[in-house]
């Protein structure tokens, strides 16, 4: 019976947690000399001679490792001591680092690695390669599903061919019992509609033809003479096989992408195409609006309009129509809109308020052009397109659930009033 205990413990972590946390003790016991259960003073001496050399993560990661060891132990866990909270604050202050994210995965390389992926599959399969022919066809099958549905690299790895429905000229939906974001481990179905082009389940489909395969994972290992492995690819592979095709392909500066650039380049197309926050994370499966707005940043499919229409405005002789042959596109009516936004912190920080606000008015209020109307920011002019009433009622209901959404990511209170002054309408 100790032994099944032990068994569902086990489960109960992923075997990642359990080998990074394994490799965060060793590195405090053997490689600094520290010794378990250890006291404040000495976990306080582990960070300051890692402060320079190590980022401020992978130290809050290591007492991640530090404090489970002490809870398992049965021992007071000295990482929580407010000496340690201060000596982080002091470290972020005087070793500030810009977090990596990775290049998105742009729409345009996205179609130059398909069409080149495409080719290389039948020149090998004309040539009898079949082994480049399988690899080809895989990658494809990889890049276009990573792109469409925004997985992580540890998700295309556990995909099984048993959990995939495919739907041709539909879609498909493929379940997912375990990845990061899925604390509970619920599992969690993912759809993905078929397209006219660049096509996810297309690609699918002829991997899955050409491999044979019927069950199983469905991303695996090609050796050289076209042996297909019986285990899944791990996530650290998708990486350097990502570069490779990218660079055979043609792609510049290849090795600055990375497997999440394929989630951040559907977000930033995602986001280019006129999506919102909510609709965003509803399909990448961000619980945390914070996330989601991260790969934003930047994004804003109004701001280059914005951009010209100021240079219309300021040079007005240099302006060239670039439309003089083109039909003219229907106006859509445009309601102007006033917003009072009221925020206040849970813990009554300055600071995040202005995070707050700040989200708010990058990723929300920047869909319709808003002006401020007061010097605080409190107070915007909104352009919201009306082609209906319905729509307007719709576009400003979406509008303050996002920005809801926001203040309670930032941990603040919100009051937040749409108005029509010329009809006198509200909504809130």
């Amino acid at each position: 019976m100790e032994a099944k205990v032990g068994l569902y413990l086990d489960a109960a972590e992923r075997a990642n947690t359990r080998r990074s946390y394994a490799s965060a003790i060793q590195h405090f016991e053997v490689e600094w000399g520290g010794l378990l259960p250890a006291t404040i003073d000495s976990i306080a001496r582990y960070l300051a001679a890692y402060a320079e050399s190590l980022s401020l993560n992978t130290l809050k990661h290591r007492l991640s490792a530090l404090s489970r060891w002490h809870q398992d132990h049965g021992f007071p866990d000295p990482t929580k001591a407010s000496k340690i909270r201060q000596l982080l604050k002091g470290i972020r202050t005087l070793h500030p680092a810009q977090e990596k994210r990775a290049k998105p995965l742009e729409i345009e390389i996205l179609q130059d690695v398909a069409e080149w992926l495409t080719s290389a599959t039948a020149a090998a399969v004309s040539r009898g390669d079949s082994a480049n022919a399988l690899r080809h066809s895989r990658d494809r099958a990889l890049v276009l599903l990573g792109f469409w549905r925004g997985f992580r690299s540890d998700e295309l790895a556990n995909l099984r061919i048993e959990f995939i429905d495919i739907k041709p000229g539909e879609g498909l939906t493929c379940f997912l019992p375990r990845s990061k974001g899925d604390r509970n481990l619920d599992g969690r179905s993912y759809s993905c509609p078929a397209l006219s082009r660049l096509c996810p389940v297309e690609a699918v489909e002829d991997w899955l033809a050409l491999s044979k395969l019927t069950a199983g994972p469905l991303f695996r290992k090609v050796d050289r003479w076209g042996h297909l492995s019986e285990a899944e690819m791990t996530p650290s592979s998708i990486i350097p096989v990502l570069r490779k095709l990218l660079s055979q392909a043609g792609i510049a500066d290849a090795e600055s992408f990375s497997s999440h650039s394929l989630r951040r380049g559907f977000a930033q197309w995602a986001g280019m195409s006129g999506w919102d926050i909510r609709e965003l994370m509803k399909y990448v499966g961000w619980r945390d609006v914070k996330a989601a707005m991260r790969y934003l940043d930047g994004v804003s499919p109004n701001q280059k309009a914005r951009f010209e229409q100021g240079l219309d405005r300021a040079l007005p002789e240099t302006a060239i129509d670039s439309t003089a042959q083109l039909p003219s596109l229907p106006e859509v009516p445009l309601t102007m809109i006033e917003i009072s936004i009221d925020l206040s912190a849970f813990n009554g920080s300055r600071r995040g308020v202005a995070n707050a606000l700040r989200d708010m008015t990058n990723t929300c209020l920047a869909r319709f052009q808003a002006h401020p109307m007061d010097l605080d920011g409190r107070r915007y002019q909104l352009s919201v397109p009306t082609p209906s009433t319905d729509m307007l009622d719709d576009h400003l209901y979406t509008l303050l659930d996002e920005i809801h959404r926001i203040a309670d990511a930032r941990e603040c209170f919100l009051e937040a009033v749409c108005r029509d002054p010329a009809t006198g309408r509200h909504w809130e």
